[in-house]
């Protein structure tokens, strides 16, 4: 071993002794893979390790943890930290590690993990969604930084990406102690399940249809003893496919962010996989946030109206010289930025001189 990584190594294990990781006997043991097996290089200038926590409904959650490589333990005093997960469908080997590992190197302990039922986190049956155990999830993971002795348990953020954008609203609306949320080409699942896209299944009677079509997948996925699978991104790419499809694909089945633990880079979610967001709406109480929110949407992306409703449904607290922001919440459009682009740096429209400045102003 040389010494670089010895350095490397014995730091990681100082990371895992400072943090409060699982040792309850009722805990799954979760298979963590020891490679990196991102979808992007390794950044020189973080610590990284591999850690685990549980939330309330005693499922464990496998997450990767990324520290300033100028970190100094109690030189340095204890830091602000950032909780990252989304986009729905996706692990955190993706968009959400990227966006770890760049707040890290900018001054966050930051942890990007899975969330309940997908990749290396645990939970049965695999693929399920639930906006209640998703949200649960975000507050599992300040439960964690909370007791690392790493960080500020007073400068805790979180970051949700695509449909775990919405989630991370939720989590903000529950959580006192999530001072600060981003929400990033944020997607409503509530409300999109409800509605459809662009409210074109906005009926009673439409969704009357969807809820006799989940209650008969149920009865044969219970006949048949499994699930049945749908929603990951079509491949081959049809000639005809909308172009947000070709959004997706473009991230999701090429080199750039295929992975094989993704759902959406593979077969998808079990088709009763999101039944309860039928009836459980995201943002209920959106509009009783008190800490700030950042809202970043691109401006081509086929979702930016989820930002936008979001947006509108809180109110916002005001704050003098901020009106231009409406009190403690913002909304920033990226020019010409699509859905995916906001996934990883290909398009280098990711503001991560914004995100870090909200942060610094709101963990301090």
């Amino acid at each position: 071993m040389t010494v670089k990584n010895f350095i490397t190594v014995s730091i990681a294990a100082l990371m895992l002794l400072s943090c409060k990781t699982n040792t309850k006997e009722n805990m799954s043991t979760l298979n963590l893979t020891g490679e990196w097996d991102k979808t992007f290089p390794k950044s020189e200038l973080v610590n990284h390790c591999k850690v685990t926590f549980h939330n309330r409904y005693g499922i464990e959650l496998a997450a990767d943890m990324y520290v300033p490589g100028s970190f100094a333990g109690a030189q340095c005093g204890k830091l602000p930290a950032i909780a990252v997960s989304g986009p729905f469908g996706a692990v955190k080997e993706q968009s959400s590690g990227l966006y770890a590992q760049h707040m890290a190197e900018r001054g966050f302990v930051a942890i990007a993990f899975d969330p309940s039922f997908t990749g290396e986190s645990g939970g049965e049956p695999r693929r399920m969604a639930s906006p209640d155990i998703n949200t649960e999830d975000f507050l599992a993971a300040v439960d964690f930084l909370s007791n690392c002795d790493l960080v500020d348990p007073e400068r805790i953020g979180i970051i949700g990406i695509c449909g775990f954008g919405g989630m991370a609203v939720n989590a903000a609306a529950l959580d006192p102690r999530i001072k600060a949320t981003v929400a990033s080409t944020m997607y409503d699942m509530s409300k999109v399940n409800v509605e459809g896209y662009f409210a074109s299944e906005d009926t009673p009677a439409q969704r009357m249809e969807k809820r006799k079509a989940l209650a008969a997948q149920r009865t044969e996925d219970y006949k048949s003893g499994t699930y049945k699978r749908a929603g990951g991104v079509i491949d081959p790419l049809p000639e005809d496919a909308p172009w947000f499809v070709k959004d997706y694909h473009a991230y999701y089945k090429t080199p750039r962010g295929y992975h094989k633990r993704s759902g959406n880079s593979n077969d998808g979610w079990n088709v009763i996989g999101c039944q309860s967001f039928l009836n459980q709406p995201l943002l209920a109480w959106a509009q009783e946030i008190e800490t700030p929110v950042l809202l970043i949407h691109g401006e081509k992306a086929h979702s930016r109206y989820f930002s936008e409703y979001a947006f509108a449904r809180m109110t916002g607290k005001n704050v003098v010289g901020e009106s231009a922001k409406e009190g403690n919440k913002e909304l920033l459009i990226i020019p010409g930025a699509s859905h995916v682009d906001l996934y990883d740096d290909v398009a280098g429209v990711i503001p991560y001189d914004k995100i870090e400045g909200f942060f610094k102003d709101n963990l301090k």
